[in-house]
């Protein structure tokens, strides 16, 4: 069995696959046209279409409301925004409309006078009855709600609402509360029916998790009721029930719900009754889980963080963040948090002992020791992990090139190749806010390479969804299967096994002899049509390259979208072998001396240096003395187990840690750092967008640049970069390279391998949520989390001899992942693996990564204390 490198034989592999339909392609709008009209006396223009209570907020006008929202399509379910209003008849007299009207449901209409509550009694009227509709069945429990002092049912029943109540009889009541997923909780007494998390589920997420269910006193929302919506299980908890396709039951952007409700109905597990929001102080901030750069709020108390919000940016996230970012933020202040430098003990016959706790002036002498003999043992490598800030990644880089006369610094502590280094230092370093968040909204056409937006860029997902349920935006896909975030963007899939993506985006021309791959070409070509390649196309040869192809022959803008926060961040700051800051090439002299003369030092390294990979193999082998390592998991490298025997026999170790880890565990010197919400800093987007965030927490802990520059002061040398102000004096300094770039790759595509019988090519990607440890001590978050399966064809699973949901053994040399199967419409001998999902630790279990042949076989059933 062989995966062949012709393009019908691909696709006869996929044969069966169905396409999901793509979004019709947009039609002109017409031309823009205005309507007058007055509000409370005061006339005002607006555009024709505009809602009257978006037109009184531009005016100053508050309208009470709570199904209202901005970002959602109009719903008139809570009735609170009445307003009178007088419009002009056939006869063109104004005539008065006989029931108020729902200002949020309401377009503005020529000539239209609409009163609200300030000056009509009877809007006001209805206002007040409304409020006491709503408030008969309410609970009295502002004093243990969560939602009390932000609550604006509690604001507005005061300034719009009767003094007193008139109703005697008995409140209904609700079992409470009920467990939306292990993460969101819901007291359905309090709800208004407004329906704004309902909205959100269908139109925002797509994930129909909660609904509107039954009529009349009993109305209410709930999860899924198998009488009502055909859901099984009353009561579902996390992802251990399933909705009747066969879901999980659960979303990545759920804790929007809670945001958004208007009231206590829907609360977080994790922070329920944890706190009151008048004694929570909030601080602005930015998301450290991916690089889209989402805006958040950071409520704490006394030194500890109670939550995570969304901020509201309308450029970038607008006013949602996916549940990793909401959530998952303990592990800032975990148990194993390092609090005090730590050092190695040398025993009598020279092996390493036990760490001790020692002060920062003797950590950094006994660093700089040791990397002074290191240095002189073969030279240090620098590998400062893909999660730092702008400035210390910029320090990581001048570390390495100025007091350590080197160019083996790396921050892809992940799958990498040359061919991306080369790709990165041609098209992405240097080439800010060429493609945006505004540029995709508007794109006629976006095309996936080697990236999954749900699962590797959340807000990246929404933003695409919104222009796809908008019937702005066609998507498209090159992956082995049509995943389900796919499906939600109803995206067009052209299909390829992993290694085979060049050959697909090759064959992405107009005058194809396949019918899809020409309307696929003419889709790109469309002006404004843009292509997001993600990391993961590193890992299969030629991809970068035939990116690049694609992109100058059809005239699609491009755009790279990394996973993690400080990936883009990394690449500006020149912690690339062959990269200097600013997109410098290391081998150009003329940018050596540019860069020398603002570092103030006589020369810089001329010979580019190692990637992660090499600088591992070269600790490994004795090659180099020392190295200095930032938050690094060997677990993310393409070899972990290679990975921590460098550590164990590379002469000495640095790490910068906020938590132990396995580097700390081998390492001769740990100076702790702080975290994020420790430190000011600045995270940049894939799209080349700055996104500085302030140090939310008071604390004694120092940023990683901080540590670098005192660890080059112990060496004799002085970085100058005390502070985050020094570092941006000195980036601004430098400012863009306007010379040479680094050449484009041209690396042809790798022969596909031929498959032998048992055997497949390995599909991996991460989860969102998985086990990464940025998500450790949120066991409610967790709960939350995708099943890990093993996804094959009907044809593999055939060939295989396991049914669909039976167990399938994935194994290599090194290891074995046993999981549920589930049979997927994908090419044959195709086996698709999460990244690091509880029970599938591809890298540390198997040493493989995409693209990699594994052995298949069926796997031992479960025993009955045991969960496959």
């Amino acid at each position: 069995m062989t995966i062949t490198s012709d393009r019908s034989s691909a696709r006869a592999a996929a044969a069966g696959t169905p396409l999901v339909p793509a979004a019709p392609v947009p039609v002109p709008a017409e031309p823009d046209a205005t309507v007058t009209f007055s509000i409370d006396g005061i006339e005002t223009t607006v555009p024709k279409g505009t809602l009257v209570i978006r037109a009184a907020e531009d005016l100053g006008i508050q309208i009470p409301r709570f199904c209202d929202h901005p970002l959602l399509a109009p719903a008139g379910a809570c009735r609170q925004c009445l307003v009178e209003v007088w419009a002009p008849g056939r006869d063109g007299n104004l005539a008065k409309m006989p029931k108020p009207q729902a200002s949020c449901t309401l377009e503005a209409g020529p000539g239209m006078q609409v009163k609200t509550q300030h000056t009509s009694p009877e809007a006001d009227k209805a206002q007040h009855g409304v409020m006491e509709l709503l408030l008969i069945n309410h609970p009295l429990d502002c004093p243990v709600c969560d939602k009390g002092g932000e609550c604006p049912l509690q604001n507005q029943a005061m300034s719009n609402g009767r003094a007193a109540t008139r109703f005697v009889d008995v409140k209904r009541t609700f079992p409470k509360p009920i467990a939306i997923s292990t993460q969101i909780l819901l007291d359905r007494e309090r709800c208004v029916l407004c329906q704004r998390c309902t909205r959100f589920s269908e139109e925002i997420a797509g994930d129909v998790f909660i609904d509107l269910q039954k009529r009349g006193a009993q109305q209410q929302i709930g999860t899924f009721d198998v009488e009502v919506l055909g859901f099984a299980g009353e009561t579902p908890v996390g992802a251990s029930a399933l909705d009747t396709s066969g879901r999980p039951f659960a979303s990545y952007f759920s804790g929007n719900t809670v945001q958004i409700c208007p009231v206590g109905a829907l609360t977080s597990a994790a922070y329920r009754f944890r706190s009151r929001p008048f004694d929570l102080v909030s601080t602005p901030g930015v998301s450290e889980h991916d690089s889209q750069g989402s805006a958040i709020r950071v409520d704490h108390r006394r030194g500890v963080v109670m939550r995570r919000l969304s901020g509201d940016d309308p450029a970038v996230n607008q006013e949602w963040i996916s549940d990793k970012d909401r959530f998952a933020f303990r592990w800032q202040s975990s148990p194993d948090r390092i609090a005090t430098p730590l050092v190695r003990e040398r025993l009598a016959d020279g092996t390493r002992g036990e760490l001790r706790p020692a002060s920062w002036v003797e950590a950094f002498g006994a660093a700089a020791a040791g990397l002074r003999t290191a240095f002189g043992a073969g030279g240090v490598g620098v590998l400062p992990g893909g999660r730092v800030t702008l400035e210390d990644a910029y320090a990581y880089g001048k570390l390495a090139r100025v007091a350590l006369g080197t160019n083996d610094v790396d921050h892809r502590a992940r799958p990498h190749s040359d061919e991306e280094a080369a790709f990165l230092g041609h098209h992405v370093a240097g080439r800010t806010l060429e493609v945006t968040f505004a540029d995709l909204d508007r794109a006629p056409a976006v095309l996936l390479v080697g990236l999954e937006p749900e699962e590797e860029g959340g807000i990246l997902f929404l933003r695409l969804r919104q222009a796809t349920v908008a019937r702005r935006t066609r998507v498209l896909a090159v992956a082995p299967l049509a995943s389900r975030g796919l499906e939600r963007l109803s995206g067009t899939l052209l299909a390829a096994a992993p290694g085979t993506e060049a050959e697909v985006l090759d064959a992405l021309v107009a005058d194809a002899d396949d019918d899809e791959l020409a309307a696929a070409a003419e889709a790109i070509a469309a002006d404004g049509a843009v292509i997001l390649v993600g990391e993961r196309a590193a890992s299969s040869a030629g991809a970068l390259s035939a990116v690049l192809r694609l992109a100058e022959r059809s005239g699609a803008r491009l755009a790279w979208v990394p996973r993690r926060a400080g990936e883009r961040g990394a690449v500006e700051a020149g912690t690339l072998p062959t990269l200097l800051p600013g997109g410098r090439p290391v081998a150009d002299a003329a940018a050596r001396v540019d860069l020398a003369a603002v570092w103030g030092v006589d020369q810089l390294p001329a010979t580019p240096g190692r990637s992660v990979s090499e600088i591992v193999a070269a600790a490994r082998d004795g090659r180099l003395g020392g190295l200095v390592v930032g938050g690094v998991d060997p677990a993310d490298l393409p070899d972990p187990a290679l990975a921590r025997d460098a550590l164990d026999k590379v002469g000495f170790v640095v790490s910068l840690e906020v938590r132990s880890s396995d580097v700390t565990d081998r390492a001769d010197v740990v100076l702790p750092v702080a975290p994020p919400v420790e430190k000011p800093g600045t995270f940049v987007t894939w799209e080349g967008r700055p996104r500085p965030f302030p140090q939310a927490l008071v604390s004694h802990a120092l940023p990683d640049h901080r540590v670098l520059h005192n660890l080059a002061e112990a060496l004799g040398v002085d970085l100058r970069l005390g502070s985050v102000a020094d570092v941006h004096a000195e980036l601004d300094q430098l400012g863009g390279w306007d010379g040479a770039r680094v050449a484009a790759p041209d690396v042809a595509p790798a022969e596909p391998p031929a498959v032998p019988p048992g055997h497949a090519v390995l599909a991996t990607w991460h989860h969102l949520l998985d086990a990464g440890r940025l998500q450790d001590g949120e066991p409610h978050l967790a709960g939350t989390a995708k099943r890990a399966v093993a996804r094959v064809s009907a044809g593999t699973a055939q060939a295989v001899g396991v049914a669909d949901g039976a167990p399938l053994a994935v194994s290599t040399d090194a290891g074995t992942v046993t999981l549920p199967a589930l049979v997927t419409d994908m090419p044959d001998f195709v086996v698709w693996l999460p990244t690091s999902s509880p029970g599938s630790a591809v890298r540390d279990t198997l040493h493989a990564v995409g693209g990699d042949l594994v052995r298949l076989t069926p796997g031992a059933a479960a025993g009955p204390d045991e969960e496959v």
